[in-house]
C-alpha cells in the first residue's frame, strides 16, 4: 500500500519530579536535605531512511509518546532519564507543523535526524535549595512537561526523471523495459494507481550514468482540479529534474489528436503550479510498433515548430530505447553538474 500523507501526534517525555528527603542515618547527626533531581524525559526524533518508501506505518499508528523521566530519590539519587523514540521516515518526506503550517524539516538525504519534540527537564530536589541560612529546605520542583505537537507528513518522491502522460500511454511498460521496476501493466486506463520508481543505467563503465525514473499515474484533463486521480500524485514530480512526456501515436487510445494530448497534459501541469510547466522536458512518441503514420507525422511537425526534442520508441520491440536512455542520461548529468556548488575557488 502506497501512502504519501499522514497526520500524527507526538509527545516528548515529561521530566521526573524532584524529591523531598532528609538523611536520617546513624552517626550522621547533621544529615540535612538529600532529595535528588528528577530525570529528563525522552525526546521524539525523526530520521530519514532508505529502507522506507511509504508512510503507511504512520497511517495506522498516529500517536507516539516518549518515556517520562523517573522521579528523584533520597540519598541525592537522580532519577533515570526517559528513553527517546526514533521515528523512521522515507527520504523525501516533508514535516509540517499542523497548527502553524510551517515546515519543520525537509528530509532530502538518508540518515538525517532531527529532534521534533524536546523532552522536559527533571525538577530539582530539595538538596538543591539548601543554603547557609536555609539548611532544611522543603522546596522541590515538579518535572517540566515534554513538548507536544501535531505534525503532518507529506512524501514527495525523489527522482531525476518523471514520466507523465495520459493513462495507457505506455509509461509503465517503458519503466519496466529500462529498469528493474515491475509495475502492473494492463490494457485499461488507470492501471497504475501508485508511483513506481526505477533505477536506469545508461552507457558502459567507466562512463556509465545512473538516474532514477518515476512512473506517475496517468493524468487526464482536469487533473489539477481533482479529475481522475487528481493532484494526488502530481506532487511527486515537483522534485524531478526532467519530465519525459509520453504521447501515444497508435490508434489504441481512441484519442485522434496526439498534439492535443500533449497540450492538455502540459496545461494541467501549469495549472497545478510548483513550476512543473517550466521544467526541462522531452517528448516521447510511444507504441511505434503499432503507430499511426498520420499521428506520428503531426506530432513531429508540432515538435519541430515548438523546438521540442522528440524520441519515437517502442517499449515492446526496443526501438529507440537506447537512444532515449542516453539522451535522458546526458541531460540529467548536465543538470547535476549545474546544481553542484562551484568549488574551484576553494
Amino acid at each position: 500500500m502506497f501512502i504519501d500523507e499522514a497526520r500524527i501526534r507526538i509527545k516528548a517525555g515529561d521530566g521526573g519530579n524532584g524529591c523531598l528527603a532528609f538523611r536520617r542515618e546513624k552517626f550522621v547527626p547533621r544529615g540535612g536535605p538529600s532529595g535528588g533531581d528528577g530525570g529528563r524525559g525522552g525526546d521524539v526524533i525523526m530520521e530519514s531512511s532508505e529502507r522506507h518508501n511509504t508512510l503507511v506505518h504512520f497511517r495506522f499508528n498516529p500517536e507516539y509518546k516518549a518515556e517520562r523521566g523517573r522521579h528523584g530519590e533520597g540519598s541525592n539519587k537522580t532519577g533515570r532519564e526517559g528513553e527517546s523514540i526514533v521515528l523512521k521516515v522515507p527520504v523525501g518526506t516533508i514535516v509540517y507543523d499542523e497548527m502553524t503550517g510551517e515546515v519543520v524539516h525537509d528530509f532530502t538525504r538518508p540518515d538525517e535526524h532531527i529532534v521534533v519534540a524536546h523532552a522536559g527537564r527533571g525538577g530539582r530536589g530539595n538538596a538543591r535549595f539548601a543554603t547557609s541560612v536555609h539548611q532544611a529546605p522543603r522546596e522541590h520542583e515538579d518535572g517540566h512537561p515534554g513538548e507536544e505537537r501535531a505534525l503532518r507528513l507529506e512524501l514527495k518522491l525523489l527522482a531525476d526523471v518523471g514520466l507523465v502522460g495520459y493513462p495507457n500511454a505506455g509509461k509503465s511498460t517503458l519503466i519496466s523495459r529500462i529498469s528493474a521496476a515491475r509495475p502492473k501493466i494492463a490494457d485499461y486506463p488507470f492501471t497504475t494507481l501508485q508511483p513506481n520508481l526505477g533505477v536506469v543505467m545508461a552507457g558502459e563503465p567507466p562512463k556509465e550514468i545512473s538516474f532514477v525514473v518515476a512512473d506517475i499515474p496517468g493524468l487526464i484533463e482536469g487533473a489539477s482540479q481533482g479529475a481522475g486521480l487528481g493532484t494526488q500524485f502530481l506532487r511527486h514530480i515537483e522534485r524531478t529534474r526532467l519530465l519525459a512526456h509520453l504521447v501515444d501515436v497508435s490508434d489504441s487510445s481512441g484519442r485522434p489528436d496526439p498534439v492535443q494530448d500533449y497540450e492538455v497534459i502540459t496545461a494541467e501541469l501549469a495549472n497545478f503550479g510548483a513550476g512543473l510547466d517550466s521544467k526541462p522536458g522531452l517528448v516521447v512518441a510511444s507504441k511505434m510498433d503499432v503507430a499511426n503514420p498520420d499521428k506520428l507525422a503531426k506530432l513531429k511537425r508540432y515538435c519541430k515548430r515548438k523546438k521540442l526534442d522528440l524520441f519515437p520508441i517502442s517499449a515492446v520491440t526496443g526501438e529507440g530505447i537506447e537512444a532515449l536512455k542516453w539522451a535522458i542520461a546526458e541531460r540529467v548529468e548536465k543538470m547535476r553538474r549545474k546544481s553542484q556548488p562551484d568549488l574551484d575557488h576553494l
